[in-house]
Parts: C-alpha cells; structure tokens; sequence
C-alpha cells in the first residue's frame, strides 16, 4: 500500500496493533505485579458494569456518532442493492456464520485445547462481536479504497438503526443456541437491552444533539472539519486505557494460559476474510460500483468492537473470557483490515468504473 493510501488514518490508527500490545503487556504487568490495582478498580463496579470502563467506553463511540449524519438516510433509493448487501450480510449472515465457525474451532477442533466450559465464554464473545458489525472504523476503511463517503455516511446510519433493534435479539438467541446463561439465570434480555440504552442510544442520540446544536451554530464545514477532528485521539486513548484495565484483571489468566490469545484468534480471522469475500464478490455480481462495494464490505468484516467490549464486560465482568475474547477481537482486527484494504485497491478493476465523486 502506497504512502498515499495511508494519509486517511492516523499515527494511533495506523500502529493500532502495535499500541493494543503494549497496553495488554501493561495490563498484564500490572495485574500480576501490581494486583492492587485491579483490586482498588473493582469497587467501583455496579452490576458488572465498571464505572471507569463505562466512562472510556463512552468517550470511544461519542466521537465515532458524531460522524453520522441520519439526513443522508433520505437518499436510500437513489442506489438500494448496496444497502441490501450490507444488510442482509451484517444481520442476516455475519452473526451465524460467526456461531458457527467459532462452535466449531473452540468446541470441536480445539477440544483438547480448551475446557468446554471455557470454550462456552469464548463463544460467547465471538458471538458479541459476530452481532456488531462495524460503525466507525469503516470510514478509514472507506477512504483508503476510495469510497463513496456520502454512500458510506448512508450504510453506516441505517447499520446503526439496526443495531438498536436487532442487536440484543441476535446475541439473545445464539446465546439460546449455545446453552449460554449467566450465572445460572439465563439469556440475561434485560442486561443486553439496558446495554444498548448505555452504549448505543446514549451516544447515538448525544452525536445527533451534537451534530444539530453545533451545525445550527457554526455551519457545517465547522463540524466536520474543525470539531470532529478534535475527538480523533479521545477514541483512540479510550480504547488503550480500557484494554490496560481489562487486562489488568486478566493478567493472571492470561499468563498461565497464553496459547488461548492464538486460539481465540483463529475463528476471528476466519470470519472476518470470509464475511469480506461474501459480501464483496456479492457486490460484484451485482454490478456495484467499486466505492460502494468496498466499504459495504468493509462493514462487514470489521466489528463494532467498542460495543462488544462494553457488553461483555457490563454481563460477565471484566475478569471475564468473554471479555478478553472481545478484546482478541480488537487485537486482530487492524492488520486483517489493512490486509484487506490492499486486495480491495487491487481489484478495483473487477467492478464496473464510476465516474469521480
């Protein structure tokens, strides 16, 4: 990938891998050897939710709503097979084949490997990431295969709509499927509901306030350009700050068990190269322009991993495998995504041509 093609994502974004190892090592650091720490955080948690990881998390997806601008929604039936790709591949496709993929490599393949109850809190996570396809990270993915951004800010709006109604009922029932139950209880609806209110309509609703107020104000070119950049970094920093507290509590865990990161990892990365091609090679049948299928299946591939991260952590805990396994999420995402980046850039040829934006 040229120099060039990078210019779209930041200093933080670009190394993100690099900067989610070495938090996790702090984490890990700090849990084993400073497990005060961990101890001192912990009375801060109500319901298995943690204040402070609630706080970061909700300084991580505040900046990623202010990027959408539902008024684009409007202008859906001026190209509707790009939004029935991303739909039908985000909700319809994504979840189960991520149920699937992960039941088959955590309780099948890695049998020895991994307890069967373990086994049930790594598929839990898989199946909270699996039912969140991506928001944000999508527009870096956009802008360095030359999508359509005003298509991206449609598929990217309405995904989110989505969300608020299918991602609870989604996790629900493949939580029914793989017998998974907290503590005893159940399917915990109540706790998955209240999750979306926390980290999705919160948000969602303080970026369109935002958005609104600001615009009214300032114009337009104010907010896009000079008041969205400032939050750049905040998303970033929130997101290394949560992954060195979780890891904090998962330090002990993951030193007596370091294969675990590698075999979590596996089904991740199978899933992410097989939802892209489904929905890539689907556009291409359809005769999509190359800058709406890509980021369509940008969408796809990449997760929502904030939102996963918060309901893991808001249900299980954050001493949790449920959470860590959200957190492998994290840790694979960006290399397999720049990966893909670069076989998209490559193939732009198989699509039909479209005219400049």
């Amino acid at each position: 990938m040229s120099g060039k093609r990078l210019e779209g994502i930041g200093f933080f974004e670009k190394y993100l891998t690099l900067w989610v190892l070495f938090c996790m090592g702090i984490g890990i650091v700090i849990g084993v050897w400073l497990p005060c720490i961990p101890e001192f955080l912990s009375k801060f948690e109500y319901y298995n939710v943690s204040l402070p990881v609630a706080i970061l998390i909700w300084l991580m997806i505040y900046p990623m709503m202010l990027k959408v601008d539902f008024a684009s929604i409007t202008h859906v039936r001026n190209n509707p097979k790009g939004l029935i790709v991303t739909w039908v591949t985000n909700w319809f496709i994504k979840p189960f084949t991520m149920f699937a993929i992960s039941y088959l490599f955590f309780f099948i393949i890695f049998r020895s490997f991994i307890p069967a109850e373990l086994a049930k809190d790594y598929l839990a996570g898989a199946i909270l990431l699996g039912a969140a396809p991506c928001t944000a990270m999508v527009f870096v993915w956009s802008h360095l295969t030359k999508g359509n951004p005003a298509y991206t800010l449609i598929q990217v709006a309405t995904n989110d709509l989505i969300i608020l109604f299918a991602f609870a009922p989604i996790v629900g029932l493949l939580f029914t499927f793989g017998n998974i139950s907290v503590k005893g209880f159940g399917v915990p609806w109540g706790t998955l509901f209240i999750s979306v209110v926390l980290f999705v309509v919160i948000p969602l609703a303080a970026g369109w306030l935002s958005r609104t107020i600001i615009t009214k104000r300032k114009g337009l070119e104010y907010f896009e350009k000079t008041f969205i950049p400032k939050f750049s970094n905040i998303t970033i920093a929130g997101l290394l700050l949560t992954l060195i507290i979780i890891f904090s509590f998962q330090g002990k865990t993951i030193i007596s068990q370091p294969t675990d990161i590698l075999l979590i990892a596996v089904p991740l990365t199978i899933q992410t190269f097989l939802i892209f091609f489904i929905a890539y090679f689907w556009g291409k049948f359809c005769k999509l322009p190359h800058n709406i299928a890509s980021p369509g299946a940008m969408i796809g591939a990449s997760n929502f991993f904030e939102l996963a991260v918060a309901v893991a952590i808001s249900i299980f805990g954050l001493q949790s495998p449920v959470a860590l396994t959200t957190i492998v999420g994290v840790l694979v995402e960006v290399p397999i995504m720049l990966t893909l980046v670069k076989i998209a850039n490559r193939t732009t040829r198989w699509f039909p041509e479209t005219k400049s934006r």
